[in-house]
């Protein structure tokens, strides 16, 4: 099982993926929605509490497809099929710097310490690791440079 790391600690993951078929959508479940399904259930989705509202999107998904409703997802889950897919860095920049995403925004799938500190200058702040990362590697790797020559959308 993949391990949390937010804030520069590991935590619990309060966020559920929901299968594309689920039939029963509990209102207190903190969900993450394949865009797909959002699309499908917009309008029944939007009475949801937002701070229990995700989405979850794949690589070759626009984050434009949302950017009409991005003030009601608590969390969005940018999916990394695979190492060498680097196009949810460009989608998480488009979320917090085009649309004004200002909740959690998680980097899932198959990501590596050594991205961290590129991933959150992309924006991110939460990121699923393998259940064999320690957390004093992924502190290092999200600190591991302190000079930067180009501007980015994190803190630093």
């Amino acid at each position: 099982m993949p391990k949390l790391l937010k804030a520069g600690s590991f935590t619990i993951d309060a966020w559920r993926r929901l299968d594309a078929d689920a039939a029963r959508i509990a209102d207190g479940d903190a969900l993450l929605f394949p865009l797909p399904v959002w699309l499908a259930r917009r309008d029944a989705l939007l009475a949801r509490d937002s701070s229990h509202t995700g989405i979850w999107l794949n690589g070759d998904e626009e984050p434009e497809q949302i950017a009409a409703d991005i003030h009601r997802f608590g969390c969005i889950a940018v999916n990394f099929p695979t190492f060498m897919d680097g196009r949810g860095f460009s989608c998480g920049r488009l979320l917090r710097e085009r649309y004004g995403f200002r909740g959690e925004l998680r980097a899932v799938g198959d990501i590596f310490v050594d991205q961290l500190h590129f991933l959150r200058r992309c924006g991110f702040d939460a990121f699923e690791l393998p259940d064999d990362t320690s957390l004093d590697t992924a502190r290092n790797c999200l600190d591991a440079f302190s000079v930067h020559y180009q501007a980015a959308c994190d803190p630093a």
